[in-house]
């Protein structure tokens, strides 16, 4: 059983920034982030494989968030830049017993408890 643990988030303006972490109990493999926001259904956000390689992103965060990992750390990052109100969501780690990364919820095995990202206009 692998427990994630993650951490980072807070209140920010929009136009700023924040990092979350995912620290992971044990040896993880694909990862995720997702998020849910008041009212609305989990959605992706990105997603990382195993070695660090290939990187999946939703559209509505390609090119302000980047997904890194540090597998020495068992850690997985989100870097979140030039966040938008509508980016206001708990923001989920997902670990899954497979190399690669997935954009769908139904693919992970493991979930953190979430960390709350709001972001004020």
């Amino acid at each position: 059983q692998v427990q994630l643990v993650e951490s980072g988030g807070g209140l920010v303006q929009a136009g700023g920034s924040l990092r979350l972490s995912c620290a992971a109990s044990g040896r993880t493999f694909g990862m995720g982030w997702f998020r849910q926001a008041p009212g609305k259904e989990r959605e992706f956000a990105a997603a990382i494989n195993w070695s660090g390689l290939s990187l999946y992103y939703a559209d509505s965060v390609k090119g302000r968030f980047t997904i890194s990992r540090d597998n020495a750390k068992n850690t997985v990052y989100l870097q979140m830049n030039s966040l938008k109100p509508e980016d206001t969501a708990l923001y989920y780690c997902a670990a899954r017993r497979y190399t690669s990364g997935s954009t769908y919820s139904h693919d992970y095995d493991y979930w953190g408890q979430g960390t709350q990202v709001t972001v004020s206009s």
